[in-house]
């Protein structure tokens, strides 16, 4: 690599370093926003006759060309940063992001067959589930320690979704065999496990990635692959003719709501994919992992709201472990946090103190 390219690399690095933290809120807000609509959008869809699976794993990806948006304003617009879009663009990072596309596009459709069986309230607990298989996928593959705060809030989301499990076999729509609950409870399931395999893989992959605006060039082409995967499927189950038709003939809304609905969906779940990647790249998949699952408290609560559904003394207590487990690994961050800051504090005092030393023998 040049030395131009190196500095390139080093000024990337410093300026990501001066917008952490606007990065960080904008991610955490895309990936909440993101996360609740879509989450609620998506059960709109199945609640009022929509029907296509594939649909439903199509619109997760679909809004890719979303993502040109914050590659190539910065460079050609702000002026904020030196990079051109996809220069360093390795095939190495290309081929990783079309095999993880893939992956995130069986995820898709896994969600897609867990939401259209399950309330929302139950498969958003439901997921809370890959907390437990992220964290032991991160130590695997990224070498994560186990802290006594990460273990706890681990453990704690868990027995939130052992709980439900256990709890919610009554909690299903009408009309829906005990067969299809089934289905959708572990395809639900599998969706998070995949989730929980995406999250640390893709950490790994960012350590190769030195600014955000590669993290989103990666994710561009890991939705063009996911898009791909569900266009397929869709072409070979006729689920383009499928969605006219549904739009004029199945969908009770009319037409107009059908097609609001299905964009809405793609604008949605584009917010909830980018806060994702951004989250990950800003910390760490385990982190990411975490602030997810917290959010699926408030999906929780969206799907009482919104569409009644039952809120019994089993999801209650469920929602208070999940945001107790949460609470309890952020004072965790909080206090790493301050003694990281206290040590660096004592490190630059000594150091001053060591210069001053010198300079009087001097």
């Amino acid at each position: 690599m040049s030395n131009n390219s190196v500095r390139v690399q080093e000024d990337q690095k410093a300026r990501t370093n001066k917008r952490y933290t606007f990065l960080l809120v904008i991610n955490y807000l895309f990936l909440f926003v993101g996360s609740l609509s879509s989450s609620l959008l998506s059960k709109f869809y199945f609640n009022h006759q929509g029907s296509s699976r594939w649909v439903s794993t199509w619109v997760q990806s679909a809004g890719f060309p979303l993502l040109l948006f914050p590659i190539y304003l910065p460079f050609y617009v702000f002026k904020c940063t030196d990079r051109r879009p996809f220069s360093h663009f390795t095939p190495r990072i290309l081929i990783l992001s079309i095999l993880v596309g893939l992956m995130l596009g069986l995820n898709n459709l896994l969600f897609s067959w867990g939401n259209s069986y399950l309330p929302v309230s139950t498969s958003s607990l439901l997921l809370s589930t890959q907390l437990v298989f992220n964290l032991i996928l991160s130590v695997i593959i990224v070498k994560q320690k186990i802290t006594f705060q990460n273990l706890n809030c681990v453990v704690l989301l868990t027995l939130s979704s052992v709980l439900l499990a256990l709890g919610s076999s009554h909690d299903k729509p009408q009309g829906l065999t005990r067969a299809k609950y089934f289905v959708g409870f572990f395809s639900t399931i599998g969706a998070g496990l995949l989730f929980a395999l995406y999250l640390p893989v893709m950490e790994k992959i960012y350590k190769w990635i030195y600014c955000y605006e590669m993290v989103m060039e990666m994710q561009l082409v890991m939705e063009i692959a996911a898009t791909a995967l569900a266009t397929a499927g869709m072409a070979s189950d006729g689920g383009f003719s499928e969605m006219k038709r549904e739009s004029l003939v199945k969908f009770d809304k009319g037409p107009e709501i059908y097609w609001v609905t299905v964009f809405s969906n793609v604008v949605t779940w584009q917010l909830c994919f980018m806060g994702t990647a951004g989250m990950v790249f800003l910390t760490s998949s385990l982190t990411g992992g975490i602030c997810m699952t917290a959010l699926l408290a408030m999906n929780v609560l969206g799907g009482v709201l919104v569409y009644g559904d039952e809120f019994g003394g089993v999801k209650v207590v469920s929602t208070v472990i999940c945001g107790w487990g949460f609470c309890s690994y952020v004072y965790g961050m909080y206090l790493k946090m301050r003694e990281e800051k206290e040590m660096e504090s004592k490190t630059h005092g000594m150091e001053m103190d060591h210069n001053v030393v010198l300079a009087n023998n001097v």
